[in-house]
């Protein structure tokens, strides 16, 4: 009997998601600007045939504690997502190709122009995250000094999510038709106007370009909370995962595919990856004396700094080696509900402030061993239905990459859990998902 089959995508950065990877011995200076470096990265994940490569984004630079970003320099140098993932589309054949697009600061037409783009120039490998911003500093980029509440920024995402989706259906698959004897180009009763009047936008307007060749491209999401999982649920293909024990990956992936048939969906058109960190090595030993021979490069300023960002509690007026007073968290989450309920879970397990500082992952779980060992976790997730598959975040890059690609992937394929060849050529086809039907036919 065929097994049930990873999917498999990946989160990168330049020098890998480990704070302070830019530190690391295999760090180059100016690797963020410098599209060779990107180029390699994605063959590696091609050459691993992972079902997509991602980009995380936010439209700011951080303006404040420069000292403190300047030794972790998260989102300071980056170059535009859907700009670097047209240049990978040429460096690669197969490998699918996701970014963050916010909902908060982009406007509907824009972003269903670019993401149709992409997924033309790529031959429908195009994947759109679909997010809201979750920090003050991309707000005043915009012209405010702060961001709406939560579920205002939901509700409006809602609303951007359906525009994109009408605005990629304008036109017909077979609108084009190129008839040089008829001196027709496209038939125009092909086109389907979006006419829009809503709560967040008024639109009316056809898209000028082409159905994209995957209908939509995929659309993915990563919310935690009540409205993001709603969200999700009725929109989302693919869902990044956040917990960080398999019980609780269990109830969520059951919670979240249960909402599906609320909306007419069918809960198998949905992916639901779970967030890990991965170190191979010849043992776990091993792999977790590299991992925490980076996490000693992490400065302690730049721990509290990422305490505080994530659930809005500066803690650093409290000793380093004590424990945090339950009294000092917040009492309810502003921006990333995942990354609250991490933190706050370690400071009620009594974990001192230097020990939060230096485990806070940001909800992933964190996987050190041999290739057999991260196999068989990854192979238990699965198979009892805590996730479809995986978003692997490296620490450092290119070799934890690498390290994952030659010797983990070679043993999911031998067990009969992932691709040994890629099945079809867009992104859809590498997660077994449907080709939407244009809404207007």
């Amino acid at each position: 009997m065929t097994r049930k089959q990873l999917a498999i995508g990946t989160l990168i950065d330049a020098y890998g998601l480990h704070p302070a990877s830019w530190r690391s011995d295999e760090a180059q200076p100016g690797a963020p600007t410098d599209i060779a470096h990107f180029k390699r990265i994605a063959q590696i994940c091609e050459k691993g045939k992972f079902d997509f490569l991602f980009l995380a984004d936010t439209p700011a630079a951080r303006t404040s504690d420069l000292e403190i970003w300047a030794r972790s320099p998260m989102y300071m140098n980056q170059l535009e997502p859907i700009t670097l993932l047209t240049a990978l589309a040429g460096a690669t054949e197969k490998l699918g190709l996701a970014a963050t697009a916010s909902t908060s600061f982009y406007e509907p037409y824009n972003l269903a122009r670019l993401f149709a783009s992409l997924d033309h120039i790529s031959g429908g490998r195009a994947g759109w995250n679909v997010v809201t911003s979750a920090n003050d500093y991309a707000a005043r980029n915009f012209g405010a000094d702060r961001l709406p509440p939560h579920d205002r920024r939901y509700a409006k995402a809602a609303e951007f999510h359906g525009i994109v989706t009408a605005l990629w259906d304008s036109w017909e698959d077979d609108a084009f038709v190129y008839d040089k004897e008829a001196g027709l180009n496209f038939r125009p009763e092909a086109q389907h106007a979006l006419d829009h009047d809503g709560e967040f936008f008024r639109i009316h307007g056809a898209l000028n370009i082409a159905r994209p060749p995957q209908g939509h491209p995929v659309i993915l999401q990563a919310g935690a909370s009540e409205a993001g999982k709603e969200l999700a649920a009725r929109t989302a293909e693919a869902v990044f995962g956040v917990a960080t024990e398999i019980e609780a990956a269990i109830a969520f992936y059951d919670d979240l595919k249960g909402r599906m048939p609320a909306h007419g969906r069918d809960p198998d058109h949905l992916k639901i990856l779970a967030g890990a960190t991965i170190v191979v090595g010849d043992s776990a030993e091993e792999a977790k004396a590299r991992f925490d021979q980076w996490q000693s490069l992490i400065h302690p300023e730049v721990g509290l700094m990422r305490i505080r960002q994530d659930i809005e509690a500066d803690l650093s007026d409290l000793p380093l080696d004590e424990p945090v007073p339950l009294d000092r968290i917040p009492a309810e989450a502003r921006h990333h509900r995942a990354y609250f309920d991490e933190i706050s879970g370690m400071i009620r397990r009594g974990l001192t402030l230097r020990q939060i500082c230096q485990q806070y992952t940001r909800s992933k779980v964190t996987l050190f061993g041999s290739p057999e060992e991260i196999a068989d976790v990854m192979q238990e997730w699965l198979e009892r239905g805590a996730c479809d598959g995986f978003m692997i975040t490296f620490p450092v890059l290119p070799s934890t990459l690498s390290d994952f690609v030659d010797r983990v992937v070679p043993v999911l394929q031998d067990r009969g859990l992932f691709r040994r060849e890629y099945s079809g050529t867009t992104l859809r086809d590498h997660l077994g998902l449907p080709r939407p039907a244009n809404r207007y036919i």
